[in-house]
């Protein structure tokens, strides 16, 4: 199956894993995935991730979510660019996040990183998605 919009998918698996009170959900592996992955485990949203194979030969990441309380961390993911709208911010544009509580997922010509790591490099580049 195709999909136009790999990150949202990845995003949505995510927001309805959590809704359901899954520990795992599964996604299809990518580069980009796996930065964002990254990225959400650094600042605390999920556990972790692990890549297995599959049939196919493709691979798929099995994300463990992260729950504090029986609430999940993750209480809204929005995708920000999407393929019809790129959406790309300087530096000093970058936008905060609930005033500073969620964190904004910026891909930089020095890699995907989180706005907080973003403004301290001194880069700017294409928001994917905001996290709270």
């Amino acid at each position: 199956m195709s999909v136009n919009d790999p990150l949202g998918d990845m995003l949505t698996r995510i927001r309805n894993a959590q809704l359901r009170g899954k520990s795992t959900v599964a996604t299809p592996a990518s580069t980009l995935r796996a930065r964002v992955l990254d990225v959400l485990a650094a600042e605390g949203y999920i556990r972790g991730y692990e890549k297995s194979p599959t049939a196919n030969g493709q691979g798929e990441f099995v994300i463990s979510l992260k729950y504090y309380e029986g609430e999940p961390v993750i209480r809204e993911v929005k995708r920000v660019s999407k393929p019809g709208r790129r959406v790309y911010m300087g530096v000093k544009e970058l936008p905060s996040v609930r005033n500073g509580l969620g964190v904004s997922i910026i891909s930089t010509p020095k890699g995907v990183m989180s706005d907080a790591a973003a403004r301290s490099a001194n880069v700017g580049g294409e928001v994917l998605c905001t996290v709270f």
